[in-house]
């Protein structure tokens, strides 16, 4: 699976959650990037992209996330 398409899985699972599209999504964003990615919703949206991916992350590999980048670093590992 390709970086392009583990972003645009991530955006719909935000989207789901968040209930707007009103943001860019790429490697670098952080939670500050984005209207409504505040610590709360935090872990509903990596509890939605854990079920899109059909993939579910260690603790330790959520605790060291800084970016989106770094979700989809995470993604790519569990998938492989």
């Amino acid at each position: 699976m390709t970086v392009e398409n583990i972003l645009t899985g991530i955006k719909e699972s935000f989207v789901i959650i968040l209930e707007h599209d009103d943001f860019e999504l790429t490697t670098e964003t952080v939670a500050d990037d984005v209207e409504g990615w505040e610590s709360i919703t935090h872990m509903m949206l990596i509890g939605e992209v854990e079920k899109k991916f059909n993939v579910k992350f260690k603790l330790m590999d959520l605790m060291k996330m800084e970016n989106v980048g770094d979700l989809v670093a995470a993604i790519k590992k569990e998938l492989n």
